[in-house]
């Protein structure tokens, strides 16, 4: 079967397909991300509000380990769609945050395929996997996030993935604050995320297998590093939309800078410059009217 018509089978056997997960907002998980993420692990006792862009931090996918794939995904067709391209990274996302999550609530998240779009791109045929979650409160949905996986073509062996040469980060930030993605950071993000990708931590499989000078920055954490200080430089406004797209490969050990526009009629611009002055990631947020 050719590439066209493997795509063509795998959308009609996963549009619409919904996984249900249920968890809860345990204060002992919020312990694990607050230290994660260097703040008083004791911040957020039961009932407390949380920042509005954590809900993402639980319900996550917790495949057997029988299930894993030889990249340390689950094996395709077991949480995503088997689309017939080997390598698989994160590229954009966009949130709608609709209500409140705090310490100690009981979430469902419901994760839809919504589009399985085959594309030419500059790097050779790639795939892009749109994924809807929706989370829940005791019935009421507090937050939809979408986001893209864009599938890839393996590099032949000792080839280099390629990087697009990349734009510069503006010049014009607000307010910016540096970063260092050390090793610890990474690994205790995966732990909390329970995401096993090889690329994360195993060098000699992202540079022999995949074709990366070392080993990869989670774009997850790259966009959850950047809400946390976009919403810190926001201070008294309510988060309500974000648009997010990762522009250029981080590694881990480099150090970024954070940074970001004024709010402005209720938006923020914010970004990432990698150590070479070079955007890595940008982000649109919206502010709804009320303070935070």
């Amino acid at each position: 079967m050719d590439f066209d018509a493997a795509v063509a089978a795998v959308r009609r056997e996963w549009l619409g397909r919904e996984r249900v997960i249920e968890d809860d907002v345990s204060p002992s998980m919020l312990r694990r991300i607050a230290a994660m993420l260097d703040l008083d692990p004791d911040a957020y006792p039961r009932g407390a509000v949380l920042p509005p862009h954590w809900f993402a931090l639980f319900a996550v996918e917790s495949a057997r380990q029988s299930d894993i794939g030889p990249d340390g995904h689950p094996a395709p067709g077991v949480v995503l769609p088997p689309i017939p391209l080997p390598r698989r990274m994160g590229a954009g996302r966009r949130m709608r945050i609709l209500g409140e999550l705090r310490a100690g609530d009981p979430l469902v998240k419901r994760a839809e395929v919504v589009a399985i779009e085959p594309k030419a791109a500059r790097t050779g045929t790639i795939c892009v996997l749109t994924m809807r979650h929706s989370y829940e409160v005791r019935g009421e949905t507090i937050a939809v996030d979408e986001f893209d996986a864009v599938y890839r073509e393996a590099v032949p062996p000792g080839t280099k993935s390629p990087v697009n040469a990349g734009t510069p980060a503006p010049a014009d930030a607000a307010w910016q604050e540096a970063k260092h993605l050390s090793p610890t950071l990474i690994f205790r993000y995966s732990a909390v995320t329970w995401n096993a990708h090889r690329i994360h931590y195993d060098a000699d499989y992202a540079r022999d297998t995949e074709g990366y000078p070392a080993v990869v920055q989670n774009g997850g954490l790259t966009m959850q590093l950047l809400l946390d200080a976009a919403v810190r430089n926001a201070a008294g406004h309510r988060l309500s939309t974000v648009t997010a797209r990762l522009t250029r490969p981080l590694h881990v050990g480099d150090r970024i800078t954070l940074a970001g526009s004024a709010v402005t009629d209720g938006r923020m611009s914010a970004w990432v410059a990698d150590a070479q002055g070079m955007l890595a990631a940008q982000m649109e947020l919206g502010f709804a009217a009320g303070a935070a």
